[in-house]
């Protein structure tokens, strides 16, 4: 099997060192100075609720202080970006982000072995693509969780994965996110281990 050339870090979301490990390969990308995060997904399938969960947690952490403010969060549980509004949501993003790097979150299917996977690749997320939607690409890097099986009834799968990987999968990938951007600001203090819902 060929290596993914646009493979910046793969590990499950159990390892006790998967935040730290992903966060390197965050940090190592070369950004603007802003950077929009979009979370995608919605609050209505526990499956495709890991993008939403993500989104709330980097913001929560933003208004305590401990998240850069010139990274802008995009899909939240509260205020979800799914099918739907993803178009909509990508025009009033595209006129802000043009001196910003995009970073694209979403959940995903795949092969049963490799569930609980998270991989941070180079260029545009394609959302929908497990579900056959059709949906604009974005992203000049995403970040997806594998949080089920792909290949029958995608949709049903969706709704009856379990929402205790989704949140630990979720505090994985946000605290990565924290721990690789924390830098953006001098005096940021991004402590690893921090609590999401403290």
């Amino acid at each position: 099997m060929l290596a993914d050339p646009n493979l910046i870090g793969r590990t499950h979301w159990n390892d006790p060192l998967a935040a730290a490990y992903l966060a390197v390969g965050l940090a190592s990308l070369p950004m603007a100075e802003k950077v929009d995060i979009v979370c995608v997904g919605t609050d209505r399938s526990t499956g495709d609720s890991l993008g939403p969960f993500i989104g709330s947690f980097l913001l929560r952490r933003q208004s305590q202080g401990l998240f850069p403010a010139n990274i802008s969060i995009h899909g939240t549980l509260n205020e979800p970006v799914h099918a739907l509004n993803l178009e909509k949501t990508m025009e009033e993003v595209a006129p802000l982000s043009q001196n910003s790097t995009l970073i694209a979150i979403d959940a995903c299917l795949g092969r049963l072995k490799n569930i609980g996977y998270i991989s941070i690749k180079k260029g545009p997320l394609r959302p929908g693509t497990g579900v056959n939607k059709k949906l604009p690409s974005l992203g000049e890097y995403h970040i997806i969780g594998i949080v089920n099986v792909a290949g029958f009834m995608e949709h049903v799968v969706l709704q009856n994965t379990r929402l205790s990987l989704v949140i630990q999968m979720a505090e994985v990938i946000s605290e990565a996110v924290a721990l690789g951007l924390g830098s953006f600001v001098p005096d940021s203090e991004v402590a690893l281990g921090a609590s999401f819902f403290s």
